[in-house]
C-alpha cells in the first residue's frame, strides 16, 4: 500500500553532520504526521523528531539545537539535518508516517526501512 523509503545514513566524525530523507510512495490521500525514531543497541526505539502537516515540530531533548525535521508535502518526503554529531547518535534511524490511504477516512501507521547512523572517529 505505502512505501517508505529511506537514504542518507552512513559514518561520520564527531561534530559532523549527515541529512536524511524518506520519501512515502502509493495509495497515499494524504500524510498528516511524520518523524524519525531511533534505536541503538540494546535500547528501547525512541522519537527523535516529528513535523505535523502544518508543520509544527517537535523534538527530543537530547537533539535540540543540533537536529531539523522539514518535510515537502508535494513530495512526500521528510527530511531530518542532523549537525554537531555525537558518538551518542550512532543507531539505527526509521522513518514513520501516519498515512490517510486513498478511500479512507483514518490513517494508518507505515515505518521506513531503517538507515544506520554511525557517529565515530
Amino acid at each position: 500500500q505505502v512505501q517508505l523509503v529511506e537514504s542518507g545514513g552512513g559514518l561520520v566524525q564527531p561534530g559532523g553532520s549527515l541529512r536524511l530523507s524518506c520519501a512515502a510512495s502509493g495509495s497515499i490521500d494524504s500524510i498528516n504526521v511524520m518523524d524519525y525514531y531511533r534505536q541503538a543497541p540494546g535500547k528501547q526505539r525512541e522519537l527523535v523528531a516529528r513535523i505535523t502537516r502544518g508543520a509544527t515540530t517537535n523534538y527530543a531533548d537530547s537533539v535540540k539545537g543540533r537536529f531539523t525535521i522539514s518535510r515537502d508535502n508535494a513530495r512526500n518526503t521528510v527530511y531530518l539535518q542532523m549537525d554537531s554529531l555525537k558518538p551518542e547518535d550512532t543507531a539505527v534511524y526509521y522513518c514513520h508516517a501516519y498515512v490517510v490511504l486513498i478511500n479512507h477516512r483514518v490513517d494508518t501507521s507505515f515505518w521506513g526501512q531503517g538507515t544506520q547512523v554511525t557517529v565515530s572517529s
